[in-house]
This record gives C-alpha cells, structure tokens and sequence, in this order.
C-alpha cells in the first residue's frame, strides 16, 4: 500500500503514546530534535524533545526495560517515531552537495551521495511506522553510556552490529543490547547496532506524519 507514503500519510496518533509516560525510567537524548546530529539542525517535525511508539512497541520495550533494570541499565532513547516530513527533510539534505558541516562527526568515511546506497539513511524509514526505536543502555552505577565502540548515528562500517574490529568487551555490550531486544520481540538492523523494530509491528505498511509533541 505505497499510497499511504507518497499520497496520503497518516496523521492518526491515537493508538501512540509518549514513551517516558508510558516507561519512566527511559532517559531520553532525541537528537533529531536538537542541531547535534548529521545535518546539522533540528529536523523537521521534531516540536518537542520526546519519544513516541506505538502502544505495542512500548509495552514490548517496557518489558526490554524491566529486564534492564535489574541488571543495573537504564534505556537511553535517541530516536523513536519518525514523521515523514523528517524523512523528506533528510532527503532534500541529501541533494545539498555544499552543506557537509557535520561530516567529520556522523560520515567521516563516506561520501555523503553514499548515505542512501550503503542504507545508513532510507528513503522510506520504518520508524515513520512507529514501532522502531533507536537506542542505548546508561549504565545506572556510573551514569554513563555504555561502551558500544561507536556512537549513535555514526555512518560506518563500524557501527554494524557484527563488526569485530571493536574490543570484545564493546562487542559483548552490543550483544547484550541485541540479545534483551530480540528476546523481547525487536529485530536488529545490521548496519546500525542501536536500530530496532518490533519483529510485528501493528502498521507494517502505514506511514505516519503527525508531529512529535507530547500532545498526541
């Protein structure tokens, strides 16, 4: 049902619900909605700094939470729901040969025309569906990120999951994340360690483009 991306984007929020009411133990970094990402600005669509799933995709992380919990982590939410008029944003960046600023930090190996081909950003994002979040555990003892071997958002070769060239205990933190994810319904992508989708999401083929705020 390609329509529901190209003509007719849904603008139905009512079966979403604000993350950090739904968990609160999240802490939240929505980096979409600040300017410390790879373009370089706050995205468009992002009016608030606050995460949002589908009901189901929350209750399946909720349950990635309590398990967390008691190990000491805490979840760390970079990105969850993602309007379409984001996704477009990333687009028309896209074809902006000259605006690279933040290259250096997110692409430092890849040509920025390269971003699309190698699917490190997509022309139809799933997390416009609702139900994919972007992720890390914070450490509850520290009160620091835990050590996954790259940061978020970092285009590269080193940021798959499987990538070996990272110290085994960075890898060990990777597969903790993945393994409590997977075992809680998620699936991984293999280009981004912190990236997962609720193995069955509840809109698979619908697109949304409502705002994030906390005022669904």
């Amino acid at each position: 049902m390609n329509s529901h991306f190209s003509e007719n984007p849904s603008m139905d929020s009512s079966h979403f619900v604000v993350l950090a009411d739904f968990i609160p133990q999240i802490v939240q970094e929505i980096r979409y909605h600040s300017s410390f990402n790879f373009i370089g600005d706050r995205i468009d669509g992002y009016e608030e700094p606050c995460a949002l799933l589908t009901r189901e995709a929350a209750r399946a992380l909720q349950s990635v939470s309590n398990e967390m919990i008691v190990h000491g982590y805490r979840l760390k939410i970079f990105d969850a729901y993602r309007p379409m008029r984001a996704v477009k944003h990333f687009m028309l960046w896209a074809l902006e040969d000259q605006d690279i600023r933040m290259k250096p930090y997110f692409y430092p190996d890849v040509q920025k025309q390269e971003l699309f081909d190698r699917g490190y950003i997509a022309r139809r994002s799933s997390h416009s569906r609702g139900s994919t979040v972007d992720l890390t555990l914070l450490d509850m003892q520290t009160g620091k990120e835990v050590d996954m071997g790259s940061p978020f958002d970092l285009f590269s070769e080193k940021s798959h999951p499987e990538y070996r060239g990272i110290t085994d205990e960075q890898y060990q933190n990777r597969m903790m994340l993945q393994n409590v994810m997977v075992r809680n319904g998620f699936m991984p992508l293999d280009c981004e360690w912190w990236h997962f989708t609720l193995k069955n999401e509840p809109y698979p083929e619908t697109y949304f483009d409502f705002p994030v705020t906390s005022r669904l």
